[in-house]
């Protein structure tokens, strides 16, 4: 399996450099080079490397038997192409054409007063689409935001608020606030959060954009 580095735009400045594995596949059609999937990459002792689809499906790769990122658990995009004989089953197959990781990361800790310094105040859009999803115990989400200088670091950090299931997503600029429009992806593992046993709850996300601040919501339940 063929690796090699490329840029994403506004995730470079946030990732720094996004791997994407080529897996021997020469096929360069636009089905090919766009994801269809938005999953988790995971290790297990007696599944091995396996993609976690949804909250219930699995999909094994039939062309990867080792993680290229090791023992790293991490939301990624994939381009797969499946086998339709088990389209009903919870476990599925499927030859993976790339993956390309997206920043994965815990949640931080409120430090009150501290916040504004430590995590910045600055304003960032979040997009409703398809890549902004909770599942599999990750708040995954597609931000919007100016980028200009590519010296800056942009930081994205979500901590509790205090209340149970209610989260704020914290954007650090570091001065960067002018240029072009870009979007990034982050995904946040929410393990932090009180266990909501077998019962699905509400969760709230807040955030400050350019027009005042946002608040949206997402169906939670605990992952076991």
């Amino acid at each position: 399996m063929k690796t090699r580095k490329w840029m994403l735009t506004a995730m470079v400045i946030l990732a720094t450099t996004l791997s994407l594995q080529s897996c021997l596949n020469d096929d360069d059609t636009p089905s090919v080079r766009m994801p269809n999937a938005l999953v988790t990459l995971k290790n297990n002792v007696a599944l091995g490397f396996y993609l976690q689809l949804d909250d219930k499906t699995i999909v094994k790769p039939t062309n990867i038997t080792k993680s290229p990122y090791g023992t790293k658990e991490l939301r990624a995009f994939v381009n797969l192409k499946f086998d339709d004989k088990d389209k009903d089953k919870m476990e599925r197959a499927a030859y993976v054409n790339w993956i390309d990781t997206i920043l994965t990361k815990p949640m931080a800790k409120n430090l009150g007063e501290k916040n504004d310094a430590t995590y910045g105040n600055d304003p960032i859009e979040i997009v409703k689409d398809w890549a902004t999803i909770l599942e599999d115990g990750y708040l995954t989400l597609r931000f919007r935001t100016y980028f200009g200088d590519p010296k800056k670091t942009h930081m994205i950090n979500l901590i509790p608020t205090g209340k149970p299931y209610e989260v704020e997503l914290r954007h650090n600029a570091n001065g960067d606030k002018a240029g072009f429009v870009g979007d990034g992806c982050v995904a946040f593992r929410l393990s932090d959060l009180p266990d909501t046993g077998d019962k699905e709850v509400e969760l709230t996300i807040k955030w400050k954009s350019f027009s005042g601040d946002k608040s949206a919501k997402f169906k939670y339940k605990t992952r076991k």
